[in-house]
């Protein structure tokens, strides 16, 4: 059996705009995305799915239902690693750059997150930021070094769980 559709293709529903070329895609490529807006590396929001895959509905519903799967247990599992050991942060990230292949929701909160991490990389090489860092980080450890000394001086060089009082 042979598969017939019932719909037209896109290109005999959509007419070719004006100064185009006959057969040329317009859009869709990192240098003229769909939406045009570009977003980083120059790739418009979207589907990043195979254009096979895009051109039948079921095929492509299948395929977000298997990305979405595949991301949501990357991001459950980097979850789980925020309580046990492991990058947690960085494979829900993993998880979320899954999702953003094929999900806007998703590109957008990258964007968002990528956004706000190069801003906050910014702002930590400020000099006047680096300065109170390195002081604060100072005070820290001088305070440590102190309740170490007190600790060694007072009970010598005993492990706290083997201190009789």
């Amino acid at each position: 059996m042979s598969e017939t559709r019932s719909e037209p293709d896109v290109q005999e529903q959509t007419p070719e705009p004006e100064g185009s070329t006959p057969g040329k895609p317009v859009g869709g490529t990192p240098e003229e995305p769909e939406d045009g807006a570009p977003g980083p590396g120059g790739k418009g929001l979207g589907s990043r799915a195979p254009r096979f895959v895009r051109e039948r509905r079921t095929l492509h519903l299948s395929w977000q239902v298997g990305v979405f799967v595949v991301g949501l247990a990357v991001v459950v599992a980097g979850v789980l690693m925020l309580v046990l050991p492991g990058p947690g942060w960085v494979v829900i990230f993993g998880g979320m750059a899954i999702w953003a292949t094929e999900f806007v929701w998703a590109q957008l909160v990258l964007r968002w997150t990528k956004r706000k991490v190069t801003e906050a990389a910014h702002k930590a090489l400020d000099p006047r930021v680096r300065r109170r860092n390195i002081i604060l980080t100072s005070i820290g450890l001088v305070v440590i070094a102190a309740l170490v000394l007190v600790y060694v001086v007072r009970f010598g060089l005993e492990l706290p769980w083997n201190i009789k009082e």
